[in-house]
């Protein structure tokens, strides 16, 4: 690792010991020449972080394909060969959500929602006037009117049914994503009438009436249906990570419960917790690179088929990671392993479940 040209005087510029070799030996700084060019500022944060000589990649490696190994020796004392919990947890995150958010702003999910809408809607229109040939043609076949007479009728039922259900699926799908008001479309032009309805149905939506006045600020300010859901959806986003930072401590609270208090200490939970969750958080920063690599297939059903994959992959293994590095952690019997981890596994996925909607509701509510 090289962060610039040796100082031919060795006196160290920090604290004022000799330096013999690279590094002094008191406070630790380089002893390299202070004067560098401008990109100088972006390489040297780079290789302090990768470490050239293999720290950060061998952490991504183990990270990545040996579940529990950073954990363990991490505990053991032998801390630095690789790149510290939190430092690691801290970059995974910035660099993924940062990723997700150069995304998530190139799309705009009103205008999605009402081409989607549109090509719904079409399809819809296609099926019933194809249901309307055919009930035409079959109906005024001579043969058709000989075999409907010898079951009964039961041929006129059936082409009845299917023209019923063509009706009834002739739903003006484009006509929703383009509307104007959301709540136009209840019927509603003010709170007043919402607190009118309220008082005739009992206040059986009254928990809606924030949710509902958010609404109408928003329409008051000029924004329309699929707007408001882009501004959601990107809120939401960018509250994620204040959301998984918050539920840390409570992943390890958990792990605590669970284990002897007198071999591990939450601290070792906490080790556990950061780099499980900088597991997650790689896993899906590679799974939305491959999607963005696969976009560019122009959605095909290769495309499609591989993108499919790889989530269920995703998802599958990142499931017995968990387990596996909870046995290589803690070293309880393998059925105890599993038992606990299963525990822990569905007490986790209901309260993430609960942060989530939190998450959406706070994100909703502090729209502006």
């Amino acid at each position: 690792m090289s962060h610039g040209k040796i100082r031919e005087d060795k006196t160290c510029l920090n604290c004022g010991h000799e330096v013999e070799e690279r590094f002094c030996p008191h406070c630790g700084q380089e002893n390299v020449e202070s004067r560098h060019p401008f990109y100088y500022l972006f390489t040297h944060f780079f290789e302090d972080f990768t470490h050239y000589d293999g720290q950060f990649w061998g952490t991504i490696k183990n990270l990545l394909f040996k579940p529990g190994k950073l954990t363990k020796i991490y505990l053991d004392g032998k801390r630095t060969q690789f790149v510290p919990p939190v430092k690691l947890y801290i970059f995974i995150s910035f660099v993924t959500f940062l990723f997700i958010s150069f995304q998530v702003a190139s799309i705009d999910f009103g205008k999605q929602g009402m081409e989607k809408g549109k090509a719904t809607s079409q399809e819809i229109e296609k099926s019933a006037a194809i249901n309307d040939s055919i009930h035409k043609l079959l109906t005024e076949s001579t043969e058709m009117m000989k075999a409907d007479s010898l079951t009964g009728g039961a041929v006129t039922k059936v082409l009845d049914s299917v023209k019923t259900g063509a009706e009834a699926s002739d739903i003006d799908v484009e006509k929703i994503f383009k509307s104007k008001s959301i709540t136009e479309s209840f019927g509603l032009h003010s709170m007043r009438d919402f607190d009118k309805r309220e008082e005739e149905n009992g206040h059986k939506y009254q928990i809606f009436r924030p949710f509902l006045s958010k609404i109408f600020e928003l329409e008051e300010r000029g924004h329309a249906p699929g707007e408001i859901t882009d501004m959601f959806i990107k809120n939401s986003i960018h509250n994620l990570p204040k959301a998984l930072f918050l539920y840390l401590p409570l992943f390890a609270f958990l792990l605590w419960i669970f284990h002897s208090k007198k071999k591990w200490w939450y601290f070792d939970h906490g080790v556990f917790t950061l780099h499980y969750f900088s597991f997650l958080l790689l896993i899906t920063l590679l799974l939305f690179i491959i999607n963005k690599l696969l976009s560019y297939f122009d959605e095909s059903t290769f495309a499609t088929a591989m993108n499919g994959f790889f989530v269920s992959a995703a998802i599958i293994y990142a499931g017995c990671y968990f387990f596996i590095a909870h046995y290589r952690t803690y070293r309880t019997h393998p059925a105890l392993t599993i038992i606990v981890g299963a525990v822990l596994f569905a007490i986790n996925t209901i309260l993430f479940s609960f942060l989530l909607i939190g998450l959406g509701i706070i994100s909703f509510l502090f729209l502006h």
